[in-house]
């Protein structure tokens, strides 16, 4: 705001011919300047400037991962549930109104996000998505809505439902604003700020689908500040009879989007949480989950630079395997090293780049940073410059970030049928049996069954399947249940003894495989003698550390007898009985050739 002095205007001046004279060239300089803006102008001498329009137009910063303060938390929560074991449970949810009309953001799809990222290792949820309402009804709904009524498809019955709305916005429950300025005879001077706070309430149940009733407990109801701030400096001033005035400021704005990911993030944990009986409490106390925590981070990385940036990312890629460490003398650009940062980028849910941007400078580093007495953040083993280096015990030093963060690299390999806690009994002969495989960091992934007459034939890779490379922490589905052409099918076979066996090997082996490994894929192998045939031909191609493996074994039961078939009444056909069933059995085969079931909890 800048208020002006009025200043004593200075004498006119006597009016003189050469004056008029130049009054007169003026006016008619105007008079031709209209003249030609009466002129269409000319497109094609914009031909060279209007080339760059579209390069002009393209973004200039790198895309990012949206994120909130729980995004670890989901990560946490997906461990916990990989960890109690609990079966795939099909949910949906409803859509979240918006009563106020001031937060147009799409809450039920935020909602399948956190979903998927709570499923990720545990395959915990499935999210069933079909739209009832006609004004929300795209191509796919509509298409399945033609396929329902015509008998081409079928759903399955979510046993879970999500239902709530963004229940109020409290605009500008406080606001401060102030505002002084100053005056002189020669210069005005003007101070302005404002601050203001909103609050924004979100209502979360979690209800069963069977009987559409919310679950007694299952709820969460939280609310969200977000505000807005600004400040300014006018300057206004005259130096003769010229007037002068600037104007400084600088503003921001908390927006909801953002807020109601946190929102949304947090209700989610909790209303899971709740359900499946898991202390979940331990994933909301994270030292990531601090409002500041990410602030703190960006604060850091700034004063890092690009130096000091790289070296602690590289330290936290070489203790995870993700960088060889024989690679001091690797730059940033280096081809290896882009690679490795594209892997670890894809491997924590980043935008793939293969630079060293600030959510992987987070992600590298998120682990070592902690909460001191008073409070505040303090830096676990690593400085703005690089990381600390410590005394080891043969007498070299080390990055303390190294020593610190190195983790086993293990396969987590699953039976996923489900089962009773803590036991695992034995499969009939013909039932269906599902697996997944969890590498602990980006790997190749083979897979080869066993039967119990020592016959081994590859799962993965297959066909549908060809690439080997997976990312860590991601759960591979054996077979891929949830998806409409799985591969094959996995059926228990003769009673004894059978077996999964799956390597993961930092480089892609197949071509250095003995040629009795390189058969098709799920074809009998010749001349392999069961899992421990199939370790040894890994070991001589990819040498003793360059692999990993697990086994996991399962007892197959004989099939139970049918039971006797009732006496047939006197005068019934029995030909047409046995007919009716062969058809209905062969009818069935058909159905599970097509698509096999899969665990689900009801």
């Amino acid at each position: 705001m800048a208020m002006r002095s009025h200043l004593a205007s200075p004498e006119p001046e006597t009016t003189s011919t050469p004056s008029r004279g130049r009054r007169l060239l003026a006016a008619l300089g105007i008079l031709a300047a209209l003249a030609g803006c009466a002129t269409p102008l000319d497109a094609r001498k914009d031909t060279a400037y209007q080339q760059n329009a579209a390069v002009a137009n393209h973004p200039v910063v790198r895309p990012t991962r949206s994120v909130s303060s729980f995004s670890e938390s989901l990560t946490c929560m997906d461990r916990m549930l990989r960890e109690a074991q609990l079966p795939t449970t099909l949910i949906t949810s409803k859509q979240f109104i918006d009563f106020s009309g001031k937060v147009p953001v799409a809450t039920k799809d935020m909602i399948a996000t956190a979903l998927s990222q709570m499923s990720r290792l545990s395959n915990a949820f499935r999210f069933v998505d079909f739209e009832v309402d006609i004004a929300r009804q795209d191509t796919v709904q509509n298409l399945t809505t033609i396929l329902l009524n015509n008998n081409q498809m079928q759903l399955q019955r979510p046993a879970l439902y999500v239902s709530g709305a963004i229940a109020f916005v409290d605009q500008t429950v406080i606001s401060n604003t102030n505002d002084a300025g100053l005056s002189g005879p020669r210069v005005d001077l003007g101070y302005s700020r404002s601050r203001t706070a909103t609050i924004i309430g979100l209502e979360v149940h979690l209800g069963d689908f069977r009987t559409r009733t919310l679950i007694p407990g299952l709820d969460s109801a939280n609310e969200v500040t977000t505000g807005s701030g600004g400040q300014g400096v006018d300057v206004g001033g005259r130096i003769g009879t010229y007037g002068v005035k600037l104007n400084v400021g600088r503003d921001y704005v908390i927006g909801t989007g953002a807020a109601l990911r946190t929102l949304v993030d947090l209700a989610m944990i909790e209303i899971v949480g709740k359900w499946a009986r898991v202390p979940y409490w331990q994933c909301l106390t994270l030292d990531q989950a601090h409002p500041h925590f990410q602030r703190v981070m960006q604060d850091w990385y700034a004063e890092s630079g690009a130096s000091g940036q790289f070296q602690l990312v590289k330290a936290s890629l070489v203790a995870q395997g993700y960088v060889p460490r024989e690679s001091e003398a690797m730059s940033a650009t280096h081809p290896l090293m882009r690679r490795a940062l594209g892997r670890f980028q894809a491997d924590h849910g980043l935008a793939v780049n293969g630079v060293i941007d600030f959510p992987t400078y987070e992600a590298a580093l998120n682990s070592f940073v902690a909460l001191d007495d008073t409070g505040a953040f303090t830096r676990i083993g690593w400085t703005s410059s690089g990381p600390q280096h410590v005394a080891t015990a043969d007498g070299t030093t080390a990055p303390a970030i190294g020593l610190t963060t190195a983790a086993p690299w293990l396969i987590d390999l699953q039976i996923e049928n489900p089962q009773p806690a803590g036991e695992r009994p034995a499969f009939t002969e013909g039932e269906q049996i599902f697996l997944s495989a969890t590498v602990t960091k980006a790997s190749h992934l083979y897979c080869y069954y066993a039967d119990a007459a020592g016959g081994v034939m590859r799962l993965l890779p297959n066909a549908l399947q060809p690439h080997s490379l997976v990312s860590a922490n991601q759960a591979i589905r054996i077979p891929d249940w949830m998806a409409p052409s799985p591969g094959f099918i996995l059926d228990a076979g003769r009673p004894g003894t059978e077996g999964v066996i799956c390597i993961a090997t930092e480089q892609d082996v197949a071509p250095m495989l003995p040629a009795e490994l390189q058969a098709s894929a799920l074809t009998p192998l010749k001349n392999v003698a069961g899992t421990q045939g199939v370790l040894e031909g890994f070991a001589a191609a990819a040498g003793p550390n360059g692999h990993v493996s697990q086994v996991i074994q399962w007892t197959v039961q004989p099939r139970r007898p049918p039971p006797p078939a009732p006496m047939a009444a006197p005068g019934a056909g029995a030909g047409a009985g046995t007919g009716a069933g062969a058809s209905a059995t062969m009818a069935g085969a058909a159905a599970a050739q097509q698509r096999p079931p899969q665990p689900d909890r009801r």
